[in-house]
């Protein structure tokens, strides 16, 4: 008996079909609100839900937040512009945003027909915060859809009453910091290990021994250099000044190491090297041009002082500041990342600056490097061997950025403090807002009185120095 044959050549399965193109679009689009009409059919669905089904609210579930003009609301449309579930979110405290955001009155219309959707809002709501720069995004849910939440990866915080009705307060893990500080300082510890001298390990300069002389050392990221030449050149020297800054170095020389694909590329690199360098008053001692190879740059800083100021100069108890320089804007292109308020400033700003920690001598300094505010404090925490409390509502900050950017980018002059004493720093401003305390990580403070953590152990492995 022969065997029949088949011909499957040609032939697509479903299963085959799922395979290449995955699951179906959703029936429904999520869209952030922008007209009176399509807020009106939100407000609706809230009032059938809250008011008359579930009787929350005597007569309106609308309270001040509606109000808020920062209060943003996203809506789910069907096929056919039906808005179909909605959810607010926005800042929680009056006054400027610090970060701290709270999401609620999710509703979806009642029936299979909004499969999903309300999964699908939470999530938005969720990366609408994270994109915003919050850093702590509540939301108190009612107790029959607590487990819904968790199975999203929320997580419980307490047992609260809303309306007169139990309810959970559940929080987003946001790990923005967590993951800033482990992409850039995480591996350094094993890297590093038995580098330094004792007492500086882990310091912005090293102390050269023997001698009053303290060396810093930077690099600028290739791709930064290729993309933006001059400001490259410029940071090369504000990053290895205020290395120097943050031991109280008096800045004495620099030494410049570049490579780059040909003589008028090296030319923009160097003409934003030079500028900074005569704008800070440090003379560019030598260094090393090779031409026709990827872009490079590095840069040596040589500094004076008798007694530098340790990174890890800190203890337990003692007070926090940050001294920033709140003048200037984002980086074009580097919105989010970059703050430069160093470039319009004039010579006898920036030393007023540099020479700050050198005057006031407080018992640890950290000038705030790409780890951000956050992940700083947590370097000189774990350098001092203990932890640090941040109190984000006293950080100071400029009006142009969202406190989750400010606190995890890089500023143009920003410089982390131990103890009583205050900096006088030119343009820059300086606030207690935080302490060191026993233990380690790094825990942010609410007006409201939560703790939530930033950063559970040490930043680079290091250890104390």
């Amino acid at each position: 008996m022969s065997t029949p044959l088949v011909q499957t050549t040609g032939v697509l399965h479903a299963a085959d079909v799922h395979a290449l193109l995955g699951d179906p679009p959703p029936a429904f689009l999520i869209e952030e609100v922008e007209d009176t009409a399509t807020l009106a059919a939100y407000r609706k669905l809230r009032r059938q839900t809250f008011v008359e089904r579930q009787g929350l609210f005597d007569h309106s579930d609308l309270d001040e937040r509606d109000d808020d003009p920062r209060t943003i609301v996203l809506v789910a449309r069907d096929a056919d512009g039906t808005v179909t579930g909605g959810v607010r979110l926005g800042p929680v405290a009056d006054g400027p945003d610090i970060a701290w955001w709270q999401g609620g009155r999710l509703v979806t219309l009642p029936g299979g027909a909004t499969k999903g959707v309300g999964a699908a809002l939470v999530r938005a709501a969720c990366a609408r915060a994270e994109a915003a720069g919050v850093l702590r995004f509540d939301a108190t849910v009612q107790t029959g859809t607590h487990r819904f939440f968790q199975r999203l990866g929320w997580e419980t915080v307490d047992r609260v009453t809303v309306a007169g009705t139990p309810h959970v307060l559940m929080r987003w893990p946001i790990d923005r910091v967590r993951r800033l500080a482990s992409a850039t300082k995480s591996e350094l510890g094993p890297l590093l290990q038995g580098i330094g001298p004792a007492g500086f390990v882990g310091d912005d300069g090293a102390p050269v021994p023997g001698t009053e002389l303290v060396a810093a050392c930077d690099a600028i990221v290739p791709a930064m250099v290729e993309r933006d030449p001059e400001w490259a050149g410029w940071c090369s020297v504000l990053v290895n000044v205020n290395d120097l800054a943050a031991m109280g170095a008096v800045p004495l020389g620099l030494l410049d190491a570049l490579g780059a694909r040909d003589r008028s590329f090296a030319s923009r690199v160097l003409s934003g090297l030079r500028r900074a360098a005569d704008a800070y008053g440090v003379p560019v001692l030598g260094g090393h041009t090779q031409l026709g190879v990827p872009a490079a740059l590095s840069v040596t800083a040589l500094g004076r002082t008798a007694r530098p100021v340790p990174g890890g100069g800190g203890r337990p108890g003692q007070p926090v500041r940050l001294t920033a320089d709140l003048g200037g804007g984002w980086r074009p292109g580097y919105a989010g990342r970059q703050w430069d308020s160093t470039s319009h400033r004039r010579p006898e700003e920036l030393r007023a600056m540099v020479t700050a920690v050198g005057e006031a001598r407080p018992a640890a300094a950290k000038d705030v490097s790409m780890a951000g505010v956050v992940g700083t404090l947590g370097m000189l925490a774990e350098a001092s061997g203990c932890a640090a409390l941040l109190d984000v509502a006293d950080v100071p900050k400029p009006d142009a950025a969202s406190m989750g950017d400010w606190l995890t980018c890089f500023p143009g002059f920003a410089m982390l403090t131990a103890g009583p004493e205050e900096l006088s720093a030119g343009p820059a401003v300086g606030s207690v807002c935080g302490e060191l305390t026993i233990g380690q990580g790094v825990l942010l403070r609410w007006p409201d009185g939560e703790v939530t953590e930033a950063l559970s152990a040490g930043v680079t492995g290091m250890g104390a120095a």
